[in-house]
């Protein structure tokens, strides 16, 4: 009886302690409040006016559980996200009693089906494409869903391993973004694209320009089957990459080339490519010193510059071995709010553009034309290869299967599921082997969707919908 007497005053002492204490808190809290001069809030109310903060904080998180409507989140909503996930964990992406997609609405898009629609067995045959065939190593693929920019730095080492693996498992493509080509992508097996981006990151000299010793080193790995020039990306078309000191880690530097520890930041554009004449010329180099298949990225603004473009490459009789057109609203890292709301044309614009442009060219069969930026539906997909897109490039399709929870931490190192962090706790909630077969079954069952609508439009594979059957509310 009385060891329990004891323990009783014990709990209690603590709970009076605890009491005690955190009175002491709010006391401290109200006389900081009170008399510092920064914050009027928090000076007319003393304790009650952190609750503003608190609650701006997680008003992020309460509207996309609890507020928002399955569509109506941006940049990605609760069902596209929802949809990914079904995808990643092979749950087939079946809706029932209707569905609650906008057909009406600006952008939609439908598909005028045939009466004779082509049978299913084949839904995930695809014609193949080769590109650069004026190569000594032109690369064939039949994928047509592939894992876009995604750097080494701005994302860690499991997450690069475990899309590298994912994409070897679904038998795509995966693209290094500007951060260069680590162990990781290595270890991962994946058909590889080396982006070139403005700062040359793991093909630069001491003074950063571009290395072709080692540009000429690197394409003798037979992982790497294409290099891609970098002009400008989604998220910022006008703007380098930042990457903070505190992600330049020990590995990231020697991949990168760059200091440990100190903030990364690339060139707005290329220093030595002002015009098109002089992109010409370095595609012609790089093809020369690589023997592998070369193009170019680029945000499209207006068509002027791309005539100006086109024209440059007839003149040279240069050609990139495929154009990467990025979206205006797509990128995955941080950037300024500016040029992410209003800098560039998005993919239903800036596409079409671009085909019809290559086509009064005489182009069009001549440069291959891939699509990165927010297209990771089925829908988009197919109106994108309906267009004339040979491919399409995903970043944050690939990142939802990873485990995105879109918890908008990718600049400050504090990402709650381990894909952008280098912080060894957080990263340790990557698993890189179960998280990259979901990537492969995001991959393989979202074409297996792309599928479905080409075949009810009658088209013998997703590569080959009748662009007159594709109709989209602009």
């Amino acid at each position: 009886m009385g060891l329990i007497v004891d323990v009783l005053l014990f709990a209690a002492s603590l709970f009076i302690f605890a009491i005690g204490c955190g009175a002491l808190f709010l006391v401290l809290v109200y006389l900081r409040d009170r008399f510092q001069t920064t914050n009027s809030i928090h000076r007319n109310y003393p304790i009650l006016g952190h609750l503003r903060y608190i609650l701006k904080e997680l008003g992020v998180f309460l509207r996309s559980y609890f507020f928002a409507a399955d569509r109506e989140e941006l940049s990605f909503n609760r069902f596209q996200r929802d949809f990914v996930n079904d995808m990643a964990d092979n749950r087939g992406g079946v809706i029932p009693f209707g569905s609650n997609y906008n057909t009406q609405g600006e952008g939609a898009i439908s598909f005028a089906n045939s009466f004779y629609p082509k049978l299913e067995e084949d839904v995930l045959h695809v014609r193949a494409v080769t590109f650069g065939p004026d190569t000594a190593y032109p690369y064939t693929t039949d994928s047509y869903l592939n894992i876009s920019g995604t750097s080494y730095g701005a994302m860690s080492s499991n997450a690069i391993y475990a899309l590298s693996r994912g994409a070897k498992l679904a038998n795509a493509w995966h693209n290094t973004g500007e951060g260069g080509f680590s162990e990781y992508h290595q270890k991962g097996g994946a058909d590889t694209v080396f982006q070139i981006g403005t700062a040359n990151y793991g093909v630069r000299d001491e003074q950063g320009n571009l290395d072709y010793d080692k540009l000429a080193a690197l394409a003798e790995n037979p992982q790497i089957v294409m290099f891609e020039i970098k002009l400008s990306q989604g998220a910022k078309p006008g703007k380098g990459g930042i990457l903070p000191g505190a992600k330049v880690t020990k590995s990231i530097a020697e991949t990168r080339g760059i200091a440990v520890g100190e903030d990364s930041v690339s060139p707005n554009r290329r220093p030595d490519v002002a015009n098109a004449d002089e992109l010409a010329a370095l595609i012609k180099r790089v093809k020369q010193v690589t023997n592998k298949p070369t193009g170019i990225k680029f945000v499209l603004g207006c068509s002027e510059d791309l005539d100006d473009l086109l024209n440059s490459f007839i003149k040279n009789d240069v050609y990139p071995s495929f154009i990467t057109l990025d979206s205006a609203d797509g990128g995955t890292g941080a950037a300024p709010a500016a040029l992410m709301d209003h800098v560039g044309l998005t993919i239903n614009k800036s596409l079409p553009l671009l085909m019809a442009h290559l086509s009064a060219s005489g182009l069009r069969e001549k440069i291959p034309v891939c699509v990165s930026g927010k297209l990771i539906m089925p829908a988009d997909i197919a109106w994108a290869l309906a267009q004339g897109a040979v491919a399409v490039n995903t970043a944050r399709g690939a990142m939802f299967a990873l485990g995105c929870i879109q918890a908008l931490q990718c600049h400050a190192n504090t990402c709650p599921t381990g894909i952008t962090t280098h912080n060894k706790r957080l990263k340790k909630g990557l698993d890189p082997i179960s998280k990259s077969q979901r990537v492969s079954n995001f991959i393989i069952n979202t074409k297996k969707q792309v599928g479905y609508i080409a075949h009810s439009t009658g088209a013998a594979c997703a590569r080959s919908i009748d662009p007159s059957r594709v109709m989209r509310n602009d």
